[in-house]
C-alpha cells in the first residue's frame, strides 16, 4: 500500500477542521499505514463500547452461558416483582439491538440517581411492543452487560480480559463503571487508535487472530447480518441503513463501529480493509464522508 494513500484525507482534516487525533488503515496482506495528529493516547470510544459488549455476548453464547433469545428476566428472576408490564418478554437480542420497546432513555454521560440502574430500567414502562421499533438508548446494552456478569460470574470487562483483551495485547483497558461498580457496557471504554484497529482487524478476519479463533466466525458474521430497521431515524443517512449486534450498517457493504465525536472503525469485508479513526470532531458527518470518499472509495 502506498505511503501517500492518506495524504488527501490528512489534508482534508487540516483544511476542514475535522478534529482527527489519528487514523489507521489496514488492508489484508499489506503493512498498515497510520497518521498521527497528536500522540496515540487512550481516549473514550463512547458507543464503540457497545461492539465490545456484543462480542462478550457472542463469547458467552459460545460457552453455553446464555443465548440472544434468552429473556432478561430469565437471568434476573429477582426483579420480576418490580418489572413493568411486558418486560417479561424482552430478550437480550432486543436489548442489544435497541428494539426492546423500553421508554427508558439513558446514556453513560448522564447522572445515575437510582440505587440500581438495572432496577430502574426494568421498572420503566414499555412504550412499544418488544421487537417492533428501534429507539436509541444505552439502557439495553447496559442491561446486557449486567446479564453477562450474572451468567458468567465476571463483569463484562473482567470477562473480556482473558478472552479478548489479552489475546489482542490490549493491556488493562479502562472502562468506567456505574455507582454499583459495573462497567457501563454501552460507552466509556478507553483505547488508543492502534488498539481499536486491532479489534477492527479481528472482526475483518471473522474472529481469528494470529492463528487462533478468538471469537466464533459465525457470530462475527451475524453481527452485521442480524440487523434491525433504522430507516425512520432523522439523524441523517448514515444512521438509516440498519443496526446489527453492536454495529451500524454503512454504505457499499461496509459496517462500522461508531462513537460520539468521530470515533470510527469501518470494516469492509469486500475490500478486505479496515479504517480506524479517533478524534474530537464537531463535524462527524463530514469526517465519515471523508473516510469513504478519500480512502475507501479509492481502494475499490
Amino acid at each position: 500500500m502506498r505511503n501517500d494513500v492518506l495524504d488527501d484525507f490528512v489534508r482534508a482534516d487540516r483544511e476542514r477542521g475535522l478534529g482527527v487525533y489519528g487514523i489507521h488503515l489496514y488492508r489484508e496482506g499489506e503493512p498498515p499505514v497510520e497518521h498521527r495528529v497528536r500522540s496515540d493516547d487512550r481516549v473514550n470510544l463512547y458507543s464503540i463500547a457497545k461492539t465490545f459488549t456484543a462480542v462478550a455476548v457472542g463469547l458467552a453464547e459460545a460457552e453455553g452461558r446464555l443465548t440472544l433469545d434468552d429473556r432478561l428476566l430469565d437471568h434476573f428472576p429477582d426483579l420480576r416483582t418490580m418489572a413493568a408490564d411486558g418486560v417479561e418478554n424482552v430478550t437480550l437480542r432486543q436489548l442489544m439491538t435497541m428494539t426492546s420497546g423500553t421508554s427508558h432513555e439513558w446514556t453513560a454521560d448522564e447522572r445515575i440517581d437510582a440505587a440500581d440502574l438495572l432496577e430502574e430500567i426494568v421498572a420503566a414502562p414499555l412504550d412499544a411492543v418488544p421487537g417492533s421499533r428501534f429507539a436509541y438508548t444505552g439502557s439495553g446494552v447496559y442491561a446486557v452487560g449486567r446479564v453477562v456478569e450474572r451468567a458468567t460470574g465476571a463483569d463484562v470487562r473482567a470477562y473480556l480480559l482473558p478472552r479478548l483483551f489479552a489475546p489482542l495485547d490490549l493491556h488493562n483497558p479502562p472502562w468506567h463503571t456505574c455507582p454499583r461498580g459495573y462497567p457501563f457496557a454501552e460507552s466509556d471504554l478507553f483505547l488508543r487508535t492502534e488498539e481499536l484497529a486491532r479489534f477492527a482487524r479481528l472482526l475483518l478476519q471473522e474472529g481469528e487472530w494470529e492463528g487462533a479463533q478468538i471469537v466464533p466466525a459465525t457470530y462475527v458474521q451475524r453481527m452485521a447480518a442480524e440487523r434491525v430497521d433504522t430507516s425512520t431515524l432523522d439523524w441523517g443517512e448514515r444512521f438509516t441503513l440498519g443496526y446489527g449486534l453492536g454495529v451500524w450498517i454503512d454504505r457499499a457493504g461496509v459496517y462500522r463501529m461508531d462513537g460520539s465525536y468521530g470515533q470510527y472503525a469501518l470494516i469492509s469485508p469486500e475490500a478486505r480493509t479496515t479504517v480506524t479513526v479517533t478524534a474530537h470532531s464537531e463535524l462527524e458527518v463530514e469526517l465519515l464522508d471523508a473516510i469513504h470518499e478519500l480512502i475507501l472509495d479509492r481502494l475499490k
